[in-house]
């Protein structure tokens, strides 16, 4: 090839790096150097029809063999190993995280701002923020109503997405997995779908080493890391880092439970509460222990009972060290143990409790409510751990828990534990005031009436004060006798 047919080249795909610049302000995201096709995207080339040789400059060439933009690599580059031209001559560039491979080095250098989490290009209007400008642009169709539901309304970003959308209202599903059958509307969800059987994470938190299925989690797990909550309330201004969050959270001012049980009429404000509520009805337990073959209606609750065989508390706490295997036990243990601030008061008789869960079990105390029933039997009961020690006693439902010392049986682990501390001699419960010490916080809470000098329980006959229940009504059985009431 001549001197000048190189030097022709050269000024050429210059001048329309300088047009493609221009073009990119007017939303065209790319264009063939040579036969200067205009296109929308920079992922797929596959228009052109005009040949050309293959120059030895590092520029971009159209291929009519395969309709694709490329790019050549010059032995300056060589090294790295990150842009190393591969086997696959179509798409020679391969991302070192995942080994996915891509025809141009832009493509791959936008794809690895997905491991990383690196979002550049923020939206004027919502704030959301993308890895690369050809996202932010499609994004922005959205807001301009360029692709819309003519069913629903919904607005997408962009024609291919507007299809696949139209397809929920058709019900059509053509992408099948060729595992277990299952269908999808779209081929991403399908490939998304098939890292479940395969196992694979390539998207890797660069902060804790933590791998993903999807890149969309990436993102997600990346803000934990940087305290990032893009999407505001804009009610209440409080901020979240995922939109379904906000979403969930916009029904508490609206009122809005639009997922409605067909079986008791109970409405939620989010699909998975309504889908997690009808195994109630169902009985549908489908997550299994492989260790003791329990079964539950949430993949989350397995989860949390694994941790029941491994030991595995994740959940401390920052001020007595305290380890829990729920984050919520962990903050029922803050507001219990080490907060006195009691915001929920009864209604009845204007007690104060520290948490919701205690008001409304001592709310049935004045309603004699009684929400637990025996499926076997007529009997009710006020407390759930009532009715499981019903369920044992009576129709020999459940596993007792026994004590590796004395053989006592107790219906719930709690108990069981308790019982253990004493056996061990573990006192954990210390009173602020003196120096001791006890095995459960109700007899700590019982000995701390001694310093407040509180005694709220009065004899009805003599009007004399008590701190303790046990104590008045020993005391008034004997009142009683002195003052001549029989069978008091």
């Amino acid at each position: 090839m001549n001197q000048s047919l190189r030097q022709e080249a050269i000024l050429l795909s210059l001048s329309m790096i300088y047009i493609e610049h221009i073009l990119q302000s007017l939303c065209i995201f790319s264009v063939c150097y040579f036969c200067c096709l205009l296109l929308s995207t920079v992922l797929h080339i596959k228009y052109c029809t005009l040949s050309f040789a293959v120059f030895e400059t590092n520029v971009f060439l159209c291929y009519v063999r395969t309709g694709r933009l490329m790019e050549t690599k010059t032995e300056a580059d060589s090294t790295d190993i990150t842009e190393h031209p591969h086997d696959d001559k179509s798409r020679p560039y391969m991302c070192t995280v995942c080994d996915k491979r891509f025809i141009t080095k832009g493509n791959m250098t936008e794809h690895r701002k997905r491991h990383t989490g690196e979002n550049l290009y923020s939206c004027t209007q919502c704030e959301k923020r993308f890895t690369s400008t050809g996202a932010l642009y499609s994004h922005k169709n959205i807001h301009t109503s360029k692709y819309k539901c003519t069913e629903c309304g919904k607005c997408c970003q962009s024609d291919k997405h507007l299809a696949v959308h139209r397809r929920s209202h058709s019900g059509e599903k053509p992408f099948e997995c060729n595992v277990c059958s299952k269908r999808f509307t779209d081929a991403g969800d399908l490939a998304k779908h098939s890292r479940i059987h395969s196992g694979e994470k390539p998207y890797k938190c660069h902060v804790c080493d933590k791998v993903f299925s999807q890149s969309g989690h990436l993102t997600i797990h990346m803000r934990f890391h940087t305290g990032d909550k893009p999407h505001k309330c804009h009610v209440c201004d409080k901020a979240f880092s995922r939109s379904e969050t906000l979403t969930a959270h916009m029904r508490l001012h609206t009122g809005d439970k639009k997922y409605k049980c067909h079986m008791c009429d109970k409405a939620f404000s989010q699909s998975g509460t309504l889908t997690t509520h009808m195994r109630l009805h169902t009985g549908d337990k489908k997550y299994k222990c492989h260790m003791c073959d329990k079964a539950f209606s949430q993949s989350g609750t397995l989860t949390t009972h694994m941790r029941v065989h491994t030991g595995d508390k994740p959940y401390k706490c920052p001020l007595c060290n305290k380890r829990f295997i729920q984050s919520s036990s962990l903050q029922t243990h803050k507001r219990s143990v080490h907060s006195n601030r009691r915001p929920y008061h009864c209604p009845y008789c204007g007690k104060l409790f520290k948490t919701n869960t205690e008001l409304q079990c001592h709310v049935r105390i004045h309603t004699g409510a009684k929400p637990y029933s025996c499926r076997h039997c007529s009997e009710r009961f006020t407390w759930h751990d009532k009715l499981k020690t019903h369920l044992l006693k009576s129709h020999n439902e459940g596993t007792w828990l026994t004590c590796h010392i004395c053989q006592k049986k107790f219906s719930l682990s709690g108990s069981l534990k308790t019982h253990l501390r004493r056996h061990e001699g573990v006192k954990p419960y210390v009173c602020s005031e003196c120096p001791k010490r006890f095995y459960t916080a109700h007899e700590l809470k019982s000995h701390q009436l001694v310093h407040l000098g509180y005694k709220p329980f009065c004899c009805g006959s003599c009007g004399k004060y008590f701190r303790h229940k046990r104590t008045v009504k020993s005391h008034f059985r004997r009142c009683s006798d002195q003052l001549g009431f029989v069978g008091v």
